[in-house]
């Protein structure tokens, strides 16, 4: 059987790209007989119903018992709860927090906790449809987390951790092998949303990328060929000073596979899963953010000054924080109304707007006044780059940019209006095309290998799926329409908008104003 050559990771990601010459043949008929179920479902275990501590914080203000449910019952809630049951011809289609491609949901989320006097040791999957926790084993497993994550500091110090995973077939049922692209992004907007819900009822999580599969998987009695670990996210409680703690490193790199045998179609997302992994035996450490000796990506020139040509037109995005409201109200609200945009007028946006979607999906500095972390968890955001094409900004100039977030900066890098090619490139979808405004974020994969190997594939995604989930909560707060787009002509999108050719489109976010 001949071999192939190259990082796995690239070998995916040629593969699955979508081409105006072969998306015809990328594509099936649904099968509606085959449809996925949405919900995992465990025939024993203890129940523990969140539904009572969703009431106003100030039912529980002097019960400790109901103020520590509360909170847990709210970061899960505006993590992947249920916000909306939409009938359909075929069923009813049940709406979470986080948004997913298709409305397929391929995330579970599972609580492990340590053992507290309200919540014994052992393992839990939370069950959105009825937002309670079962209980599906009951016993200590907590130093079992820690080695399958290399003893990472901050499991010495915290109770609870959120695992997510995903449920191969609930998205690969539409998307096939791509659908790998996927889960990952799908999973960044639930680490938004974690990352966010935590703020609003005092934790800090702290995001593991790093960590065994295979141990991990066996921790929660998965079966690796439908389902997989994705995240390890550790809970620090802000109400208990022992945890409030240093930030470490959120990824580790996996092997880099260069030599493989020719993979059918169909067969690509379980491979690459595997691929991924990180193996038993790694002799990696976890180091805190001021080591000296962490690794640094290496690049001709600093993000700041990517496209910092002298004749090019340079817009400052410097704005004033969006304000979420007393006690973040607003924030909760967005969260759990929040619904992807289905049709834009072509109208204008401002350039405040715009500025104001930046500065909250880049500048979490500018928020901790008002509560939320200045310095949330990605994998490597040195990674990922920004390019925005302009159709409709009041006060910007038609044209593709690039965006430098250290500098705070759009810098044109085309000078023409893209509403016609938009439209093509995103598979002909009028979003594209009626969008004022479409952020895409991209990353060089070769580059990214170098420093993680196979495993940043999952990295790279997830962040650009984080970002994207604050772009979109930024949008809906400021009554905008903004809709992810995970199905594009990934070439096309680098000649039509003068991307470097290496860069990988990950995501696309359109922006505007709904119909």
């Amino acid at each position: 059987m001949p071999e192939q050559h190259g990082p796995f990771a690239q070998h995916y990601h040629e593969r699955t790209k979508y081409d105006p010459e072969t998306i015809a043949t990328k594509g099936q008929g649904l099968d509606w007989n085959k449809q996925p179920v949405p919900f995992k479902e465990y025939k024993i275990g203890t129940s523990f119903d969140l539904k009572p501590y969703l009431e106003e914080p100030e039912t529980f203000a002097d019960d400790p018992a109901g103020t520590w449910w509360q909170r847990l019952s709210r970061l899960l809630f505006c993590s992947y709860g249920l916000t909306a049951r939409v009938p359909t011809m075929m069923g009813p289609v049940y709406l979470r927090a986080a948004p997913s491609a298709g409305g397929l949901y391929p995330a579970e989320v599972y609580l492990i906790s340590r053992g507290t006097p309200l919540l014994p040791a052992g393992l839990y999957n939370y069950q959105p449809q009825t937002h309670s926790l079962i209980q599906f084993w009951e016993s200590e497993v907590w130093q079992s987390l820690q080695t399958a994550c290399v003893w990472h500091p901050v499991l010495e110090s915290t109770q609870l951790a959120i695992v997510t995973t995903a449920i191969f077939y609930r998205s690969a049922w539409r998307y096939q092998d791509r659908a790998y692209r996927r889960i990952f992004l799908d999973t960044g907007h639930l680490l938004g949303n974690i990352e966010l819900a935590a703020a609003l009822n005092n934790y800090r999580p702290h995001l593991i990328g790093g960590f065994v599969d295979e141990a991990v998987n066996q921790l929660l009695y998965l079966d690796p060929e439908q389902e997989g670990a994705i995240a390890v996210i550790p809970l620090a409680d802000l109400l208990d000073v022992k945890q409030h703690l240093p930030l470490y490193q959120t990824a580790l790199p996996s092997a880099t596979q260069t030599e493989y045998p020719n993979i059918p179609d169909g067969d690509l997302l379980l491979y690459c899963h595997q691929t991924t992994q990180i193996e038993s035996g790694t002799t990696a450490r976890i180091r805190s953010f001021d080591s000296s000796d962490l690794p640094q990506v290496t690049q001709e020139k600093s993000l700041q000054d990517k496209y910092n040509f002298p004749f090019c037109l340079k817009v400052s995005s410097a704005t004033s924080p969006i304000d979420w409201g007393v006690n973040l109200e607003g924030l909760e609200n967005t969260i759990l109304t929040r619904r992807s945009t289905r049709a834009y007028s072509g109208a204008e946006l401002t350039l405040d707007e715009l500025k104001a979607l930046l500065d909250f999906t880049y500048q979490p500095q500018h928020y901790i006044d008002q509560g939320l972390d200045g310095k949330p968890d990605y994998f490597d955001l040195n990674l990922i780059e920004t390019f925005i094409a302009v159709s409709e900004v009041a006060g910007l100039e038609e044209g593709c940019y690039y965006y430098a977030p250290k500098a705070q900066e759009l810098r044109q890098i085309r000078f023409k209006n893209f509403r016609r090619e938009l439209h093509y490139l995103c598979l002909g979808q009028e979003l594209g095309r009626d969008a004022a405004a479409v952020l895409f974020h991209t990353a060089d994969l070769k580059t990214a290998v170098a420093q993680y190997g196979d495993r940043v594939y999952r990295y790279l995604h997830m962040d650009a799926g984080h970002l994207g989930q604050r772009l979109n909560l930024a949008a809906i707060h400021l009554n905008l329409g903004v809709s992810g787009i995970g199905g594009f002509f990934d070439d096309q999108v680098n000649e039509v908008l003068g991307i470097p050719a290496d860069e990988a489109v990950l995501y696309i976010t359109t922006l505007g104003r709904p119909r």
